[in-house]
């Protein structure tokens, strides 16, 4: 199946010479959730920009559902919705009226019924003829997302799109993206909650000086890249490790009663069973081990390092 987006060699020099973009090259595929993760400054918004067709590229080549972001704008940008980071809608009209709006800009014919469910599954019904500057920061935010749904679009980025919002709505919000792609939706996020993107994404890319780092399938990707680590409760408090434990990458903790051990999932051997020898050898019991997993937090901010 051919993806529902495609980049080509894509870069973006603003005026002045910034350099936005670097020959960045990505697909995605049709009905995933794609996490788009990468420091502020990173290429994240300028990235979507261009694809939604507001920010003009400099060179290379991006399709959404075939149709050249370029040659082909109007069908290319029907196919998407947009909620942006920063909220701007007029504050003198009412939800039901903006979002039905929204719709028949992309040239639809009016369809109340489904107006109603979107509204209702934002919890914004109750909400519908009120004047947009009494709402609330939160409520503004599902407005924006109503918006950007009321077109049907295949394809719905969302831009930093729990920034400033109340838990309650977050988890409305997931709960709606994953009824969307279980309909067929592609959704593009980028967030700061990385442990959003950890548990939403199907697929993980990290920006960086607008640089693609790194694209891969969520749990491949924390497979490859994450690190585990063995803590060892010990048996007796320890003031400093024996010299005979110099080999091994070990970590006491400042009160001395427990074994910090990181080892490589990847490696052939992960040097535990030589630890675990080690420290039989050096007289050193312990009452309990666990094993801990890198966060994809942990594996981002690993990767962003790298590429200083």
């Amino acid at each position: 199946m051919a993806p529902v987006i495609s980049i080509e060699n894509l870069s973006k020099t603003y005026e002045g010479g910034l350099e936005a973009l670097k020959n960045v090259n990505l697909e995605i595929e049709r009905g995933e959730i794609f996490g788009l993760l990468g420091p502020n400054g990173a290429g994240k918004t300028t990235l979507i920009g261009i694809i939604c067709g507001l920010v003009n590229l400099t060179s290379g080549k991006v399709t959404v559902d075939g149709h050249d972001i370029i040659d082909d704008y109007r069908a290319s940008r029907s196919q998407i919705g947009l909620v942006p980071q920063e909220t701007s809608i007029d504050i003198f009209t009412n939800p039901w009226t903006t979002t039905r709006f929204s719709r028949g800009l992309f040239g639809l014919p009016p369809d109340d019924a489904y107006i109603e469910k979107l509204l209702r599954d934002l919890s914004l019904w109750d909400k519908k003829d009120q004047r947009l500057m009494a709402l609330s920061g939160g409520m503004k935010r599902r407005v924006v997302i109503a918006k950007a749904l009321a077109h049907q679009p295949k394809i719905l980025f969302l831009d930093e799109p729990t920034a400033g919002v109340d838990v309650e709505l977050r988890k409305e919000m997931w709960a709606l993206v994953r009824e969307l792609r279980d309909s067929g939706v592609t959704v593009i996020l980028t967030t700061h909650y990385i442990n959003e993107a950890e548990e939403m994404a199907d697929r993980v890319g990290v920006i960086n000086h607008g640089e693609l780092i790194v694209v891969e399938e969520k749990n491949e990707l924390m497979r490859k890249l994450g690190k585990k680590q063995l803590t060892l409760q010990l048996r007796d408090r320890l003031e400093a490790l024996p010299d005979g434990l110099d080999g091994h990458e070990l970590k006491l903790n400042p009160d001395g009663t427990r074994l910090v051990f990181d080892y490589d999932t990847r490696a052939g051997r992960t040097g535990i069973t030589s630890l675990l020898e080690d420290l039989n050898r050096a007289g050193i019991a312990f009452s309990d081990l666990e094993t801990t997993q890198s966060s994809l937090e942990q594996i981002f901010v690993g990767l962003v390092g790298e590429h200083k």
